[in-house]
């Protein structure tokens, strides 16, 4: 047996390096390749795809001399390998240098064109050089660190190759079907492969490390000073996963993705959002784990001084949480050399210490050392920061970290909250998270702040309530307390700049509910020249966010500044607020213009200023009790919903000079819910209007007051109420102090609710308000049309109605005329001629196309029940759903014409014979009236329902529905069989005779009480 010495390996190793390099310089002279050259081994290694694009074999034919040359470079490689591993000292190095010889003694019988193989044959011997340097003198201790890690990987990746050209020998003796294409395909995914292995684990890196390793050894003997190689220690174990972490799964497998894709994140968010929860989740996940293994490190800079810290102390930190100790000089090449070695994960947390740090060195020199770290191959970072002033020339993927949604938000409250069972305080914990807007460090101080005081549910709302701010700084440092958290986002330095007036910006967006119009904010606060400036500085120091135009602020940062010392600088910002919005009030008109603009896009906080001047600054009472009115006038106007402004105003103490300012807000308030159809709320508001109209002797004012309340009362159904409180004002010391228009008026609202009650004659009713000159002309249109309605001559009604249009349309009159058309209408109606009536009904609609769409739909459902009743159902249904579709986003404008509209669908599926579509429209109507207090259209819906009992034979049904309709004609003080007399387009066709049987105890009522 022949035994080759280590010279004699030393010699074939080095042999088989020039031999491959002599080959391939050859063929790619050959070839006029110039671009392509030898990897040497301080060469950065080339990827696949280049390697392919300047191969000195591609594009040509294989000559027998080009497969002779392969062949041979395949056989020194694997000889070199054989004779490298026998010189390597570590076990597992041997072990993937074995199977590298494998892969290409197998390679030879398998692969048909052999030139395809120079690139993998590069990739091999490449490995077995490197392999050789890195082991050079290495231990099995050695393995410990990352050059066995960076072993390991290999030794994987070899593996997975070996397998796959270990199979393709299986398929070329099974069936010799290995096509050249083939070949080439798979050869591409092996280079690939080790293509990412050399460039994710940088093996010639772990070399020179291997190689300073030794060194270092070396001289540590023989030095006791040092170098300036750093110096390794125990890995740091990365943090593992927060057991109080909910509802981030989603977010969590979104950045992990993100991470294994090898993409750089920036996590952005205020203090206590979880942003270190989160990426300490993400550095456990089993991909990143699988990835990165124990190359997972967590730096954090919490609670270092800002003002003190300097590259030094930022790159002491960052070396420490890799496991080395800095040596010398150089701390970056010393990182970096150790970072090549293979991929890694780092986060930086807390980076905004050092984004914010006032030390120039620290200014200039932490980012370039961030974006050269993020350049390493095989290296991703994560910062968390609350700041977005995040190292630049790095392609950073940036995510706002949200807060909890609400399940989470309660999971989280009550993992630590044990004090009742969650099912009993669940609901109104919920409203209290719902205020914190679910901030998770928030949730986490709450729930720990009852359960260690042993607060019932109830006594937590009640410490809220009082005093929020406390709740939640119940413990030391900022994880126990929001307080510590919030005073180290302020302590910023780019905040601190700014001076009281960065304080000033933090107190009014607190202070407003919507936030500060970023839109608006040089014009809302003139004393404050910066503020765009500070609000970007508040938004990067996430202080702040915005949402659309507005600059907001989280729940508990608001909290935190309304309870601290900043919440007094308000009081002169809010000056120049007051001044804005309520110079926007007073120019707002009924026409959309830009003050329209304004009070609609900030309405919120307008009424917020405004509430506040009533509240808190009663020297300024008058003033704001006129802006109040005037707002609630424009709310009206362009925006109208309930107001948290009625309280307040309610509240107001009654004095001498501000009584008739109080008034008039009430009675914008009124205005305000009767535009909602919100009808109790109107009542309330013009009774107290009333009472101080009264207390003033203002008259005139408490007529319109009353005639106010008593329409309502008439809209409801509610016609003896109406009548009542119109015959009492009458007989009331304030009737004889009305102007004869005033009493007109009165006399005209009167009749107006008596019309229905058939209490006076045609004759007698709008008789006394006929002849004055601004009531006159709508009273006569009403009196000829109450003749129609009381079955008198239709032929001299229809004359008249005539006339009256005519003279309507000529005085400029459009109450008047839209009064004549609807009589018309009417008429033609009760006469059959559908046709003219549509015809009518359409000229009506048309006076409010495009400029009332509640108007519109009114009118439009009444041109519906006529096509329902010429038996054209699908059009009646068509024409209701086009004319509701302007109002989908305005369902609280006017509930009543939603009741109108509701029942005239209702009405026309029963005329259709749809009983069950039919059936489900009274029901819900039912339901809606109740909820509005609405008599007349539930009467009509129960009558509605009575019918469809009636025609399915279902009589007994059929009574009980009639006996109720019966009970709230009484109720609503008219007469059973005049329901409908007044009202024709809301009369059900005679062909459905059930109500009429009912009332003449006709069979099959003939029992009936």
């Amino acid at each position: 047996m022949v035994t080759i010495n280590v010279e004699t390996k030393l010699d074939i190793a080095n042999g088989a390096r020039g031999v491959v390099e002599d080959v391939i310089l050859t063929r790619t002279t050959a070839k006029r390749h110039s671009s392509h050259h030898t990897t040497s081994s301080r060469e950065p290694i080339t990827t696949a795809k280049e390697t392919n694009a300047s191969h000195p074999f591609a594009g040509a034919k294989e000559s027998q001399d080009d497969i002779r040359d392969v062949v041979n470079i395949l056989g020194v490689t694997i000889a070199a390998i054989n004779a490298t591993k026998d010189l390597v000292p570590i076990e597992l190095a041997k072990g993937i240098l074995g199977t590298i010889a494998n892969i290409l003694t197998i390679a030879q019988s398998v692969i048909k064109n052999k030139s395809d193989l120079l690139d993998i044959v590069q990739k091999c011997d490449t490995i077995r050089r490197v392999l050789e340097r890195a082991t050079e003198g290495a231990t099995k201790d050695d393995l410990q660190g990352s050059l066995g890690v960076a072993l390991s990987e290999l030794n994987i990746s070899i593996n997975r190759v070996n397998s796959e050209v270990a199979s393709k020998k299986e398929q070329t003796i099974w069936g010799r079907l290995f096509s050249v294409t083939i070949d080439r395909d798979r050869v591409a995914s092996w280079e690939k492969e080790l293509d990412r292995v050399l460039v994710l684990f940088n093996t010639e890196a772990i070399a020179d490390m291997a190689i300073g390793m030794k060194k270092l050894t070396l001289e540590l003997k023989g030095n006791a000073n040092g170098s300036n190689i750093p110096r390794h220690r125990q890995v740091p174990i990365p943090p593992s996963r927060p057991s109080m972490f909910y509802g981030r799964d989603d977010l969590v497998a979104e950045l992990t993705n993100l991470v294994v894709c090898d993409e750089h994140i920036a996590l952005i968010g205020p203090g206590g959002m979880g942003k270190s929860s989160l990426v300490k989740a993400i550095l456990n996940e089993a991909l990143v784990i699988e990835k990165f293994a124990e190359r997972r490190f967590f730096v954090t800079y919490d609670g270092m001084d800002p003002s003190a810290i300097t590259f030094e102390t930022f790159m002491t930190r960052f070396a420490r949480a890799l496991g080395i100790e800095l040596a010398g000089a150089d701390p970056m090449r010393q990182i970096c050399t150790f970072l090549r070695s293979t991929s890694a994960l780092i986060v930086l947390d807390n980076t905004e210490t050092f984004e914010e740090a006032r030390g120039q060195s620290a200014l200039q020199e932490i980012p370039p050392a961030i974006a050269d770290i993020a350049d390493i191959p095989g290296i991703t970072l994560i910062l968390t920061s609350r700041s977005r002033r995040n190292a630049p020339n790095v392609p950073w993927i940036t995510k706002d970290i949200p807060p909890l949604d609400i399940d989470s938000a309660r999971e989280a409250f009550f993992r630590i909250y044990r004090q009742v069972s969650r099912s009993n305080a669940e609901e109104k914990i919920t409203n209290l998270l719902m205020e914190l807007e679910f901030h998770p460090l928030s949730i986490n101080l709450l729930a720990n702040a009852a359960q260690q005081n042993g607060w019932s549910p109830h006594m937590l709302l009640t410490r809220w309530k009082h005093q929020p701010s406390a709740v939640l700084d119940h413990g030391e440092g900022k994880l126990q307390n929001l307080s510590a958290t919030m005073q180290l986002s302020l302590s910023s330095p780019s905040i601190q700049i700014f001076g009281e007036d960065g304080g000033r910006t933090l107190a009014i967006i607190a202070f407003l509910p919507q936030g500060l119009n970023g839109d608006l904010a040089t014009q809302l606060l003139p004393s404050l020249p910066r503020i765009d400036t500070m609000c970007d500085v508040l938004c990067r120091q996430s202080l702040v966010y915005r949402q659309g135009a507005f600059i907001k602020m989280l729940a508990p940062i608001r909290h935190y500044v309304q309870n601290s010392s900043l919440a007094p600088l308000v009081s002169t910002c809010l000056r120049d607020v007051d001044a804005f919005y309520y110079r926007t009030v007073r120019h707002c008109s009924q026409e959309r213009d830009n003050h329209a603009d304004i009070i609609i896009s900030d309405h919120l906080n307008i009424e917020h200023v405004v509430a506040f001047g009533l509240t808190q600054v009663p020297e300024r009472t008058e003033e704001t009790l006129n802006i109040c009115g005037l707002f609630l006038r424009c709310l009206r106007y362009h925006l109208p919903r309930p107001t948290a402004l009625a309280p307040a105003i309610f509240n107001i103490a009654e004095e001498p000079s501000t009584l008739m300012q109080k008034a008039r807000c009430l009675w914008y308030v009124g205005r305000l819910y009767g535009a909602l159809s919100q009808l109790t709320e109107v009542i309330k508001a013009f009774q107290a209007a009333e009472a101080l109209c009264l207390t003033a002797s203002d008259h005139e004012g408490v007529a319109d007051c009353v005639t106010i309340r008593a329409n309502v009362y008439k809209c409801e159904g509610r016609l003896i109420q109406a009548q009542r409180v119109l015959e009492d004002f009458q007989r009331s010391s304030s009737w004889g102090s009305l102007s004869e228009t005033t009493k007109a008026r009165v006399w005209f609202f009167l009749d107006d609710a008596r019309i229905y009650m058939f209490t006076a004659s045609a004759d007698e009713l709008f008789a006394k308000s006929m002849e004055d000159r601004k009531w006159g002309l709508q009273s006569r249109v009403r009196h000829w049309r109450a003749k129609l309605y009381y079955g008198e001559d239709i032929v001299q009604v229809k004359m008249h109605l005539e006339e009256l249009l005519l003279q309507s349309t000529n005085d400029g009159d459009l109450l008047s005329r839209r009064y004549a058309l609807q009589g018309l209408a009417q008429v033609s109606f009760y006469q059959g001629r559908l046709s003219e009536a549509m015809d009518i009904i359409q000229e009506i609609i048309e006076m409010f196309e495009g400029k009332d769409p509640e108007a519109f739909l009114w009118f439009t459902v009444w041109k519906a029940v006529v096509a329902s009743n010429q038996g054209n159902y699908d059009l009646a249904r068509d024409l209701i759903h086009k004319a509701s579709e302007p109002l989908e986003f305005l369902a609280l404008r006017s509930a009543h014409v939603f009741l109108h509209r509701s029942y005239g669908s209702a009405r026309v599926e029963l005329t259709a014979g749809e009983y069950d579509r039919a059936e489900f429209y009274f029901t819900a109507m039912i339901e809606d009236s109740d909820m509005q207090g609405n008599l007349e259209f539930k009467a009509f819906s129960i009558r509605g329902l009575g019918e469809v009992a009636f025609e399915r034979g279902n009589f007994a049904v059929a009574a009980q529905r009639f006996a109720e309709t019966r009970s709230l004609c009484t109720e609503m003080g008219v007469p059973p069989r005049k329901l409908y007399s007044c009202l024709p387009f809301s009369t059900l066709s005679v062909r459905f005779e059930g109500w009429a049987l009912f009332l003449e105890c006709r069979s099959p009522f003939a029992s009936a009480i």
